[in-house]
């Protein structure tokens, strides 16, 4: 891991110096160039402004210089140092192989802070969280969290339509970074008068490195304190956790962006996701061999469900009918005349008689 802190200060600060201008934020933060790269961008929800004139600041990832590595600093409402100044953001930029760090300066105008979409009015190029009017901030309440308990009159509604990748990436350029290069008037707004951040931005960042629960190696991307009401104050009912589940561990931060991604199960890995808004779907390529397709894998520490019982009907025995059998032919029903008999026949010179209804009168 290579880091390099103070060398571009210095530089800056003779520039200058022999010119006698004023410093600019840029040039009095330290400079710090390392080869890991920041995590994505938690998710969370902005808490209410506290009261008129406040400025949201959204959080980012810090690098401290302890060897604990990248650590959160949420974002939070902070006081404009002057009337007609917008804070542009601090961003990470990869640059000849290392990730850069830009720091955030007031100025009149919103310089580049490398296409980032920080939420909440900042999403990668100006502010659409509302402007100032004749000394007096102007909220546009699309993106920004009033509440119940502040009384502020100089709002208005306003939904703006970016035509940027809608994602979670913290840097720019280099591999999985985000493709933004400043405009004209950007470049103009960086090379303005600054002026750099205030006491309670400074706070805000310190009692961030001060806390363990905020670095990477301890939340992995799901900082429980994601944002403040107030500047310091990391406590109380103004603190906003992160939302969802953690998006990238330590040691995927050491391997590079283009891990911070959240794995696709092998049963549907043809299945390409959802686009977000405004995002313009993967297209994915296709391989040159057909790969098998597997069922879904089943953990091993999950009991497979049981088939569920089968229940048997035993049928009931049918009744039994007792049938009564037919009589024998032979035997004949007491009203019938009995059977001819049969006498053999008559021997010669024999008379016989001859039975009741022949031929006797003849």
């Amino acid at each position: 891991m290579r880091k390099l802190v103070g060398v571009a200060l210095a530089t800056v600060l003779s520039s200058a110096l022999l010119i006698g201008a004023r410093p600019s934020a840029a040039a009095i933060d330290v400079a710090i160039s390392v080869d890991i790269a920041p995590p994505e961008l938690p998710v969370y929800e902005q808490p209410d402004i506290p009261g008129p004139g406040y400025i949201w600041t959204p959080g980012y990832w810090a690098w401290a210089d302890d060897g604990s590595g990248y650590y959160w600093v949420p974002g939070t409402w902070v006081l404009a140092p002057e009337a007609g100044y917008l804070w542009t953001p601090p961003w990470w930029g990869f640059e000849n192989g290392v990730y850069l760090w830009h720091p955030g300066y007031w100025g009149t105008e919103i310089g580049f802070y490398g296409g980032v979409n920080y939420g909440y009015g900042y999403f990668g190029r100006g502010y659409d969280g509302g402007y100032w009017d004749r000394g007096q901030f102007r909220y546009n309440t699309a993106y920004t969290h009033m509440g119940r308990d502040v009384h502020i009159t100089n709002v208005y509604n306003k939904v703006v339509i970016n035509n940027i990748t809608v994602n979670h990436v913290s840097f720019n350029g280099g591999r999985g970074g985000i493709d933004a290069r400043p405009t004209e008037r950007e470049i103009s707004a960086e090379h303005a008068r600054h002026l750099q951040p205030v006491s309670a931005q400074i706070q805000q960042r310190e009692t961030a490195h001060g806390n363990p629960e905020l670095r990477l190696s301890t939340n992995h991307g799901h900082p429980g304190i994601a944002a403040t009401q107030r500047p310091g104050e990391f406590s109380g009912h103004g603190v906003v956790p992160a939302h969802g589940a953690p998006t990238v561990t330590h040691e995927e931060a050491r391997r590079g962006p283009e891990i911070n991604r959240t794995p696709v199960p092998p049963s549907v890995s043809h299945v390409p996701s959802a686009p977000l808004v405004h995002e313009q779907p993967v297209q994915s390529t296709p391989r040159s061999q057909p790969e098998f397709q597997r069922g879904p894998e089943v953990p091993h520490n999950v009991e497979p469900p049981r088939p569920p019982p089968q229940v048997v009907h035993t049928p009931l025995p049918e009744p039994q009918v007792m049938h009564t059998p037919p009589p024998q032919q032979h035997e004949q029903h007491p009203s019938a005349p009995p059977p001819h008999e049969q006498h053999p026949p008559p021997r010669e010179g024999e008379r016989r008689d001859e039975p009741h209804g022949g031929d006797a009168g003849r």
